[in-house]
C-alpha cells in the first residue's frame, strides 16, 4: 500500500511541475509575441516600387487583362487604397485595389 502511495505521490508532483513548466512557457511564447508585434509595427509598411506597380498596370492594360473585381474580406464602402497601405495589408491587395481603380475609375 505504501509502494502505491509513494507512486502516486510522485506522479502528482511529476504533473504539477510540468504544470508550472507549462505556464511559465505560455506566458514566455505571449511576450515573444508582443515583441514580435512591436517590431513589425514599428517599420513602415513598404508598399513596394510604385514603378513596379505602374508597369504591372500598364502591362495588364495593354495585354486587356481584367483586374480582381472581388474586394478583399475587410473591404469597406468609402475606402480607398491608401487604406490599405495604412493598415499593412499584403500588397497584392494594394497592387489590385490600384489596377482596378486605374481600370475602371472607381474603388471596389
Amino acid at each position: 500500500m505504501s509502494n502505491w502511495i509513494s507512486r502516486l505521490l510522485l506522479l502528482s508532483g511529476v504533473c504539477l511541475f510540468s504544470f508550472m513548466a507549462w505556464a511559465g512557457e505560455k506566458e514566455d511564447m505571449a511576450e515573444m509575441q508582443r515583441q514580435l508585434n512591436a517590431e513589425v509595427m514599428s517599420e513602415p509598411f513598404d508598399a513596394g516600387d510604385p514603378a513596379k506597380i505602374d508597369a504591372y498596370i500598364k502591362e495588364a492594360m495593354a495585354n486587356d487583362i481584367k483586374p480582381v473585381t472581388r474586394a478583399p474580406s475587410y473591404w469597406q464602402p468609402g475606402y480607398t487604397c491608401n487604406y490599405i497601405r495604412q493598415y499593412r495589408y499584403n500588397y497584392n491587395n494594394y497592387r489590385n485595389c490600384l489596377y482596378h481603380h486605374r481600370y475602371y475609375g472607381r474603388y471596389w
